[in-house]
Formats: structure tokens, sequence, C-alpha cells
């Protein structure tokens, strides 16, 4: 039986991807391999989101080049975001691909349907209920790389959340999108994640969380907050990427919000839903932040405290608004400015997980670590964020076990299972 090897590269959004093409592979009868391994038909699913996103891409690219010429490899397919930008430079430079395709059709997004093979662990899986984006922010290709905003409906979400539940040991679902809280709009004419989100809780399984990610902070209403609070499966945690608190940059960013809107939107946030964890992701070094933007930017993260962040260094992409604005800085400034928010970030972290110990709290066990095991909280989304190191007896991956907090980290926290 001639096998094949799916190597996905990115995030979240372009591991479903992955998983619908191994599943399509598997459903004409190949047989899977790892992609160490090597295998007759290989698959990179790249991505280009940033440039360090191309580099990664692009030198993966090359390693399987060199083992198909070793004999590793039989046919070489390259798939994603780096072909819907490069195709034709690809084909030009990479005589050793067989077949190369992007993102680019209007239909370029999967459903119940879909033939699909999981590359989780069986205890978590990604749902996808949106592809593309229309928010239009001033130095994003989503658009370029995945098309306009367009979703899924409710039904066929929850026909597929009905469909995993039949997977032994599934205990959570995350939710993933380009801009989850626009969920429908395009279809419904209003956004519908509040009712999506009730629906699926309503899917007898044993899930026990679902999670949701890549919310935008300008979409938010009152129902998609009071169904986070009512609804015990939903995980009080959101990813809240905010990009910035400088009006200014804001501004150039596209982003549709103001400081104030997003200081207004985190103080409900906080208020309606007890223990909220908030998860944002900021960039530094856009072209025209001054020192005083950046200081704007430091001030806030101190005042806010968020609990968990994903900092970025801007980068540059062509046939972005962003990169024809004047101003663009030095990435030895922009490497400093990063440098400095990290440590204030370390330092909230490390504050934040130093309040924890002595306490009790449920965790999910991940993987095995040496001789302890990685779980995540309620507040810990899989592979971005740290996690509680757990000691203990007869503890097994994807089960729920309560922990006693023992010691804290910068990031991480340490425990013992009761």
């Amino acid at each position: 039986m001639k096998s094949f090897a799916v190597l996905s590269l990115g995030c979240a959004r372009n591991l479903v991807d992955s998983e619908v093409i191994a599943g399509s592979l598997k459903k004409i009868g190949l047989k899977m391999a790892s992609p160490e391994d090597g295998a007759d038909i290989f698959v990179i699913n790249t991505c280009a989101f940033i440039d360090s996103a191309r580099r990664e891409s692009i030198d993966a690219i090359v390693e399987a080049a060199a083992a198909k010429a070793r004999g590793k490899i039989g046919k070489l397919v390259i798939c994603g975001c780096l072909p819907q930008m490069h195709a034709k430079d690809i084909a030009r430079e990479l005589h050793e691909a067989d077949l190369i395709f992007g993102t680019g059709s209007p239909d370029y997004l999967y459903d119940e349907h879909s033939p699909r093979f999981r590359l989780t662990p069986k205890h978590y899986a990604y749902v996808k209920i949106s592809e593309g984006c229309s928010n239009l922010c001033s130095y994003c290709i989503i658009s370029r790389l995945r098309g306009a905003f367009r979703s899924r409906t409710v039904a066929s979400v929850v026909k597929e959340v009905k469909k995993l539940s039949g997977a032994p040991g599934l205990r959570e679902i995350d939710l993933i999108g380009q801009d989850t809280t626009l969920f429908g709009l395009d279809i419904y004419g209003k956004p519908v994640l509040a009712q999506l989100l009730r629906e699926i809780c309503r899917v007898k399984n044993k899930v026990k969380w679902i999670r949701l990610l890549y919310t935008h902070p300008a979409h938010y209403t009152d129902g998609l907050i009071s169904t986070i609070r009512d609804e015990r499966k939903v995980c009080r945690y959101l990813d809240l990427p905010i990009q910035h608190a400088s009006d200014k940059i804001l501004a150039l960013m596209n982003r549709r919000t103001t400081k104030k809107d997003i200081t207004a939107l985190i103080e409900k946030l906080r208020k309606k839903i007890p223990g909220l964890v908030l998860r944002t992701s900021v960039i530094v070094g856009f072209p025209g932040e001054t020192d005083k933007d950046f200081g704007e930017l430091l001030n806030y993260m101190r005042k806010v405290r968020f609990e968990r962040l994903g900092a970025f260094i801007y980068s540059r992409e062509d046939g972005t608004r962003a990169s024809r604005l004047k101003g663009h800085l030095p990435m030895k400034v922009k490497r400093e400015r990063l440098d400095e928010l990290m440590k204030l970030q370390q330092k909230i972290s490390s504050d934040i997980n130093k309040s924890f110990i002595g306490k009790t709290v449920e965790v999910l066990i991940d993987e095995k670590e040496g001789d302890k095991f990685f779980a995540r909280t309620q507040g810990d989304a899989p592979e971005i964020d740290c996690g509680v190191y757990v000691s203990g007896r007869d503890l097994k991956i994807g089960e729920f076990r309560k922990v006693r907090i023992t010691d804290a980290l910068e990031y991480d926290l340490a425990g013992e299972a009761i």
C-alpha cells in the first residue's frame, strides 16, 4: 500500500486544512506515515502570514526536495498560503515539486461532509467555523491568501461537532476562524456566534470544554458575552487580539477600534465573566510607532495585565497598505521594543502565577514529559499557551484531574494531582 505524509506549518487554521488533505488521501486508500519517515506522497501545507512563517515553509520545502533527491520521498506536493502568493516562483525554482496549489478557491472551506483525519491528540479537536477575512487590517495579507470572509451555516458546524463526538476520548473543541466573532454575518445578516455556542453546548457528548479563538474586539455583542458567561462548557478564556494601545497606531492599522473601546470591552468582559482569562496579541515596531506610542502600549499592558500575551515584530508585507506607510523602523529598534515588552509580560505573568500557589485547579492532561505530565487549565489553549506540570500517580493523557498548585514559574505552574 502506498503511503503519504502531511507536514502542517503555521496556525491551527492550517492544521484543519491539513487534516482534510490527510482525510482525502486516506479515503482513496493510502496509508498514513510520519513526515520524518518519508512517504510515496509528501504534502507540505505552507504558511505565509509573516516573513518568519515564509522562511519556515521555504526551509521545509528545501529539506523535502533534498529528501526526494535521495529517494526518501516519492511525489512532493506544495500547497497552502505560500503557493497562493508565489506559485510561479515555486514552479520555476523548485522542479522537484510534482503538484503546487494555493488557497484561492472561493469554496476553500470544508464542511461536515469533508473527509478528515485528525492530526491533534484524540482529546481535543479544532473546528473551523469560517474562512477568509474582510476586516482589511492594513498590515495583513489574509484577505489575499484566503479571500473574503465567509461563514459555514450553524447546522453545518453542529453536524460536524456531532460527527466528532463519535470519536473516543474527545474532551475539548476549539472553534477557529479568521474572525470568529463575525460568524454568520454573511449568511444571516447578523453575527450568530452566541446561537452557535448554545447549540454546540446542547450536543450530547463527553466534551467538557468549548474554546473560542481569534475574536475581534470590535465585534462583541452583549448576547455573546452573556452566552460565554452562562454556558458551563464554554471556557472562560478569550483570545482577544488588540494589536496596540495607541489610537494613532490603531487607526494606521485600520483596526476599527480605539483604546477607549478596547478598555470598555475588557472591563465589561471581566465584570460579566468571573474568572475570565484573557489572551491578547500585539505588534511592536509598526510604521510610525514613536517612543511615545510604544510607551503608551507598555503602560496599557501594566494597567490591564493580560494573563496571556503573544507579541510580534511588525513584518512588512508587499501589497499591504502598511508597507507603503512612512516611518518604517530599523529591525534593531523593533527587537529592543519586543524585548522590553516581553520582560514586562514576564513579570506580570509571574505575579499572576504566584497567586495560584496553594489553590486547586482542574486541568486536562496533554502529554507526558519525562517523569511528569504537561496539562492545561481552562485558561490555556493548546499549542499557544503555557500550562501546568503535574506529578502524581495513575495520570492518563486526555483525562481531567484536580491539581494542587505547589510552585509558580514565569509562565508555567507546577502541582500535584489530587
